[in-house]
């Protein structure tokens, strides 16, 4: 006589969010907290060289400041940590590095990073191509874009649907198609082969 079979062993499920997860998004808010204060000077630099127009130049540049969102949510691929990360680079740009827009600034950062991030939870965060990181940028950049508009007081100005235009353009390019840009060439170096991505890379190699 046979004894019943032993039941499988129950396999411990892996926690919501890692701690590797956590510290990437840890030192990338970090250092795109640093980034952003440089594209800062940037943009003064640029307002300087358009004249007139510089008070067109933060549009120009706005979508740098949407680069670690889509970066970071790429790399974990978890829910909210697009939004995390830009409020970490916010975080450090106020407190360690003195921003002029002050506290302010952590508002701004999340609505971006949530505008960054419905792109990919539209999709359950299960697609990375370039058109789904085109519409982050451009989420990104639109939903803050009405906030701005109102903290700065821009609306009722003759300027205002160029400045929306050129803030979508912006975040399209560099808060959208440098990100995939960067996040590619990071999965390229194998860096990131131990988050999400690289196993994912893994399961179609």
């Amino acid at each position: 006589m046979t004894g019943a079979p032993l039941p499988a062993p129950v396999r411990p499920r892996k926690p919501f969010w890692e701690l590797k997860d956590l510290m990437l998004m840890v030192v990338l808010g970090v250092v795109f907290g640093f980034v952003y204060w440089a594209l800062v000077q940037a943009w003064n630099g640029l307002a300087v060289l358009m004249g007139p127009a510089g008070d067109l130049a933060q549009h120009v540049l706005f979508g740098g400041w949407l680069l670690v969102a889509p970066i970071v949510i790429a790399i974990v691929r978890r829910p909210l940590a697009g939004v995390a990360a830009e409020v970490i680079a916010s975080v450090v740009e106020v407190i360690f590095l003195g921003s002029p827009v002050g506290p302010t600034l952590v508002v701004a950062a999340a609505i971006q990073g949530l505008g960054s991030e419905l792109a990919f939870a539209a999709t359950r965060y299960r697609r990375f191509g370039w058109t789904v990181f085109a519409v982050s940028g451009l989420l990104g950049a639109g939903l803050v874009f009405f906030y701005s508009a109102f903290r700065s007081g821009w609306y009722g100005q003759d300027i205002l649907a160029l400045r929306l235009v050129l803030q979508l353009v912006s975040g399209v390019a560099l808060g959208g198609l440098l990100a995939k840009v960067i996040v590619d060439a990071l999965a390229r170096t194998g860096v990131v082969d131990n988050f999400a991505i690289g196993r994912e890379e893994a399961t179609r190699g």
